[in-house]
Protein backbone atom coordinates (compact mmCIF):
# COMPACT_ATOMS: atom_id res chain seq x y z
CA UNK A 1 0.00 0.00 0.00
CA UNK A 2 2.78 2.32 0.45
CA UNK A 3 4.06 2.20 -3.27
CA UNK A 4 0.40 2.99 -4.37
CA UNK A 5 -0.09 5.80 -2.02
CA UNK A 6 3.73 7.07 -2.88
CA UNK A 7 2.77 6.70 -7.05
CA UNK A 8 -0.62 7.69 -6.44
CA UNK A 9 1.05 11.57 -5.09
CA UNK A 10 3.45 11.82 -7.37
CA UNK A 11 0.45 10.83 -10.17
CA UNK A 12 -1.43 13.00 -8.88
CA UNK A 13 1.05 16.22 -8.90
CA UNK A 14 1.22 15.58 -12.62
CA UNK A 15 -2.05 15.29 -13.25
CA UNK A 16 -2.74 19.00 -11.47
CA UNK A 17 -0.37 20.05 -13.94
CA UNK A 18 -2.87 19.42 -16.43
CA UNK A 19 -5.54 22.04 -16.34
CA UNK A 20 -7.90 20.38 -19.28
CA UNK A 21 -9.31 18.09 -16.56
CA UNK A 22 -10.23 19.98 -13.72
CA UNK A 23 -11.16 23.08 -16.24
CA UNK A 24 -14.00 21.09 -17.98
CA UNK A 25 -14.32 18.84 -14.98
CA UNK A 26 -14.74 20.80 -12.54
CA UNK A 27 -14.95 24.43 -13.29
CA UNK A 28 -17.19 24.57 -16.33
CA UNK A 29 -20.18 22.50 -14.96
CA UNK A 30 -19.90 24.74 -11.56
CA UNK A 31 -19.83 27.43 -13.95
CA UNK A 32 -23.15 25.96 -15.81
CA UNK A 33 -24.69 25.61 -12.37
CA UNK A 34 -24.24 29.45 -11.36
CA UNK A 35 -25.26 30.56 -14.41
CA UNK A 36 -28.44 28.66 -14.33
CA UNK A 37 -29.33 29.21 -10.58
CA UNK A 38 -28.87 33.04 -11.59
CA UNK A 39 -31.15 32.98 -14.59
CA UNK A 40 -33.99 30.46 -13.55
CA UNK A 41 -33.58 30.65 -10.11
CA UNK A 42 -36.35 28.65 -8.06
CA UNK A 43 -38.52 28.37 -11.20
CA UNK A 44 -40.06 24.88 -11.78
CA UNK A 45 -39.59 23.11 -14.91
CA UNK A 46 -41.83 22.76 -16.38
CA UNK A 47 -44.92 25.33 -15.03
CA UNK A 48 -47.04 22.16 -13.30
CA UNK A 49 -43.52 20.23 -12.28
CA UNK A 50 -43.33 19.50 -8.66
CA UNK A 51 -39.80 20.01 -9.08
CA UNK A 52 -37.05 23.54 -9.99
CA UNK A 53 -35.13 23.43 -12.99
CA UNK A 54 -31.77 23.79 -10.70
CA UNK A 55 -32.95 20.29 -9.26
CA UNK A 56 -33.74 18.79 -12.71
CA UNK A 57 -30.05 19.80 -14.05
CA UNK A 58 -28.75 18.76 -11.20
CA UNK A 59 -28.40 14.96 -12.22
CA UNK A 60 -27.19 16.40 -15.51
CA UNK A 61 -24.60 18.46 -14.77
CA UNK A 62 -22.59 15.61 -12.33
CA UNK A 63 -21.80 13.86 -15.38
CA UNK A 64 -19.75 16.61 -16.91
CA UNK A 65 -16.65 15.76 -14.53
CA UNK A 66 -17.65 11.82 -15.24
CA UNK A 67 -17.45 12.44 -19.35
CA UNK A 68 -14.01 14.64 -18.91
CA UNK A 69 -12.12 12.20 -16.96
CA UNK A 70 -13.92 9.19 -18.76
CA UNK A 71 -13.16 10.26 -22.26
CA UNK A 72 -10.33 12.86 -22.06
CA UNK A 73 -8.29 12.30 -18.81
CA UNK A 74 -8.36 8.00 -18.83
CA UNK A 75 -7.76 7.44 -22.56
CA UNK A 76 -4.81 10.14 -23.25
CA UNK A 77 -3.14 9.39 -20.26
CA UNK A 78 -2.22 5.55 -20.66
CA UNK A 79 -2.08 6.36 -24.45
CA UNK A 80 0.28 8.82 -23.60
CA UNK A 81 2.18 7.12 -21.33
CA UNK A 82 2.16 3.87 -23.84
CA UNK A 83 3.51 5.84 -26.60
CA UNK A 84 6.33 7.14 -24.13
CA UNK A 85 7.36 3.66 -23.49
CA UNK A 86 6.39 4.92 -19.90
CA UNK A 87 4.07 1.57 -19.08
CA UNK A 88 7.45 -0.69 -20.83
CA UNK A 89 9.67 0.89 -18.25
CA UNK A 90 7.65 0.32 -15.11
CA UNK A 91 7.61 -3.57 -15.82
CA UNK A 92 11.67 -3.34 -14.16
CA UNK A 93 10.29 -1.02 -11.63
CA UNK A 94 9.01 -2.17 -8.16
CA UNK A 95 5.68 -0.90 -9.45
CA UNK A 96 3.72 -3.21 -11.80
CA UNK A 97 2.12 -1.17 -14.46
CA UNK A 98 -1.32 -2.77 -13.37
CA UNK A 99 -0.93 -0.48 -10.13
CA UNK A 100 -0.05 2.50 -12.35
CA UNK A 101 -3.32 1.77 -14.08
CA UNK A 102 -4.99 1.44 -10.86
CA UNK A 103 -3.63 4.83 -9.60
CA UNK A 104 -4.92 6.81 -12.56
CA UNK A 105 -8.21 5.11 -12.39
CA UNK A 106 -8.46 6.47 -8.10
CA UNK A 107 -7.41 9.71 -9.43
CA UNK A 108 -10.20 10.62 -11.95
CA UNK A 109 -12.78 8.97 -9.78
CA UNK A 110 -11.60 11.52 -6.95
CA UNK A 111 -11.39 14.58 -9.66
CA UNK A 112 -15.20 13.41 -10.49
CA UNK A 113 -16.22 13.26 -6.80
CA UNK A 114 -14.86 16.52 -6.20
CA UNK A 115 -16.51 18.16 -9.53
CA UNK A 116 -19.56 16.55 -8.17
CA UNK A 117 -19.58 17.67 -4.52
CA UNK A 118 -18.75 21.29 -5.66
CA UNK A 119 -21.38 21.04 -7.75
CA UNK A 120 -24.02 19.86 -4.81
CA UNK A 121 -22.03 22.70 -2.72
CA UNK A 122 -22.74 25.71 -5.06
CA UNK A 123 -26.65 24.26 -5.84
CA UNK A 124 -27.40 23.43 -1.77
CA UNK A 125 -26.00 26.68 -0.49
CA UNK A 126 -26.69 29.11 -2.89
CA UNK A 127 -29.93 28.25 -4.70
CA UNK A 128 -31.16 25.77 -1.94
CA UNK A 129 -31.08 22.80 -3.88
CA UNK A 130 -32.37 19.45 -2.27
CA UNK A 131 -32.29 15.70 -3.36
CA UNK A 132 -36.09 14.66 -4.02
CA UNK A 133 -35.77 11.44 -4.59
CA UNK A 134 -33.57 8.40 -2.30
CA UNK A 135 -29.97 9.66 -1.68
CA UNK A 136 -28.95 5.86 -1.68
CA UNK A 137 -30.05 5.16 -4.82
CA UNK A 138 -29.07 8.60 -6.49
CA UNK A 139 -25.61 8.10 -5.26
CA UNK A 140 -25.69 4.01 -6.36
CA UNK A 141 -26.55 5.47 -9.89
CA UNK A 142 -23.93 7.91 -9.75
CA UNK A 143 -21.39 5.23 -8.90
CA UNK A 144 -22.83 2.53 -12.12
CA UNK A 145 -23.23 5.71 -14.81
CA UNK A 146 -19.37 6.52 -14.03
CA UNK A 147 -18.01 2.78 -14.26
CA UNK A 148 -19.64 2.32 -17.02
CA UNK A 149 -18.36 5.38 -18.63
CA UNK A 150 -15.09 5.10 -16.98
CA UNK A 151 -15.34 1.29 -18.52
CA UNK A 152 -15.93 2.81 -22.49
CA UNK A 153 -12.95 5.53 -22.23
CA UNK A 154 -10.73 2.70 -20.65
CA UNK A 155 -11.28 0.50 -23.84
CA UNK A 156 -10.45 3.70 -26.19
CA UNK A 157 -6.91 3.80 -24.18
CA UNK A 158 -7.07 0.05 -25.32
CA UNK A 159 -7.76 0.85 -28.70
CA UNK A 160 -5.55 3.68 -29.33
CA UNK A 161 -2.16 2.97 -29.94
CA UNK A 162 -0.87 6.61 -29.95
CA UNK A 163 -1.82 9.54 -28.41
CA UNK A 164 -2.60 11.20 -31.67
CA UNK A 165 -5.04 8.70 -32.23
CA UNK A 166 -6.52 8.90 -28.71
CA UNK A 167 -7.00 12.69 -29.06
CA UNK A 168 -8.76 12.10 -32.42
CA UNK A 169 -11.00 9.47 -30.80
CA UNK A 170 -11.34 11.27 -27.62
CA UNK A 171 -12.58 14.15 -29.46
CA UNK A 172 -15.35 12.42 -31.91
CA UNK A 173 -16.67 10.56 -28.60
CA UNK A 174 -16.04 13.23 -25.76
CA UNK A 175 -17.92 16.46 -27.51
CA UNK A 176 -21.21 14.28 -28.97
CA UNK A 177 -21.54 13.05 -25.52
CA UNK A 178 -20.99 16.35 -23.81
CA UNK A 179 -23.42 18.24 -25.68
CA UNK A 180 -25.82 16.07 -27.04
CA UNK A 181 -26.27 13.42 -24.13
CA UNK A 182 -28.23 16.24 -21.84
CA UNK A 183 -25.27 16.53 -19.81
CA UNK A 184 -24.94 20.64 -20.90
CA UNK A 185 -27.67 21.34 -23.36
CA UNK A 186 -30.71 20.12 -21.54
CA UNK A 187 -32.33 17.27 -23.49
CA UNK A 188 -35.95 18.21 -23.67
CA UNK A 189 -35.04 20.86 -25.82
CA UNK A 190 -34.06 19.07 -28.65
CA UNK A 191 -36.15 18.14 -31.97
CA UNK A 192 -37.29 14.99 -32.01
CA UNK A 193 -35.01 13.13 -34.44
CA UNK A 194 -32.20 14.49 -32.58
CA UNK A 195 -33.63 13.29 -29.44
CA UNK A 196 -34.05 9.66 -30.98
CA UNK A 197 -30.70 9.92 -32.39
CA UNK A 198 -28.61 10.92 -29.28
CA UNK A 199 -30.74 8.48 -27.00
CA UNK A 200 -28.38 5.71 -28.11
CA UNK A 201 -25.53 7.42 -26.09
CA UNK A 202 -24.80 5.58 -23.11
CA UNK A 203 -24.40 8.84 -21.49
CA UNK A 204 -27.59 10.01 -22.30
CA UNK A 205 -29.40 6.90 -20.62
CA UNK A 206 -26.97 7.46 -17.43
CA UNK A 207 -28.42 10.75 -17.42
CA UNK A 208 -31.89 9.95 -17.23
CA UNK A 209 -31.37 7.36 -14.64
CA UNK A 210 -29.62 10.17 -12.57
CA UNK A 211 -32.36 12.77 -12.92
CA UNK A 212 -35.00 9.44 -12.52
CA UNK A 213 -33.22 8.54 -9.03
CA UNK A 214 -32.73 12.11 -7.64
CA UNK A 215 -36.10 13.70 -9.19
CA UNK A 216 -37.75 10.24 -7.12
CA UNK A 217 -39.68 10.30 -10.33
CA UNK A 218 -41.90 6.92 -11.41
CA UNK A 219 -40.43 6.03 -14.59
CA UNK A 220 -39.22 2.38 -16.05
CA UNK A 221 -35.82 2.60 -15.68
CA UNK A 222 -35.28 -0.50 -17.29
CA UNK A 223 -33.51 0.57 -20.45
CA UNK A 224 -31.04 2.93 -18.57
CA UNK A 225 -29.99 -0.07 -16.40
CA UNK A 226 -29.52 -2.39 -19.37
CA UNK A 227 -27.62 0.31 -21.41
CA UNK A 228 -25.43 1.49 -18.91
CA UNK A 229 -24.66 -2.37 -17.47
CA UNK A 230 -23.54 -3.71 -20.87
CA UNK A 231 -21.46 -0.69 -21.65
CA UNK A 232 -19.81 -1.47 -18.55
CA UNK A 233 -19.90 -5.13 -19.38
CA UNK A 234 -18.52 -4.95 -23.06
CA UNK A 235 -15.82 -2.11 -22.10
CA UNK A 236 -14.23 -4.48 -19.67
CA UNK A 237 -14.29 -7.60 -21.80
CA UNK A 238 -13.07 -5.89 -25.13
CA UNK A 239 -10.06 -3.42 -23.02
CA UNK A 240 -9.07 -6.95 -21.70
CA UNK A 241 -9.23 -8.28 -24.94
CA UNK A 242 -7.53 -5.53 -26.93
CA UNK A 243 -5.41 -4.05 -24.39
CA UNK A 244 -1.42 -3.57 -24.65
CA UNK A 245 1.41 -2.26 -22.21
CA UNK A 246 2.98 -1.29 -25.58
Amino acid sequence: MKKFFTLLKVEGKLSLRCIDSIFFGVCMPVGIMILIGLIVGQNPAPADAGYTLIQSSFGALITVGICATAFMGIPLTIADYRDKKILKHFFVTPVSPTMLLWVHAVINILLSLVSALLIYAVARTFFGYEIIGGKLAFFGSYLLVMVSMYSLGLLIASLCRTVKTANVVCSIVYFPMLFLSGATIPFEIFPQPLQNVASFLPLTQGIALLKSTSLGLETNLFLPLMVLVGSLVMGIILSIRFFRWE
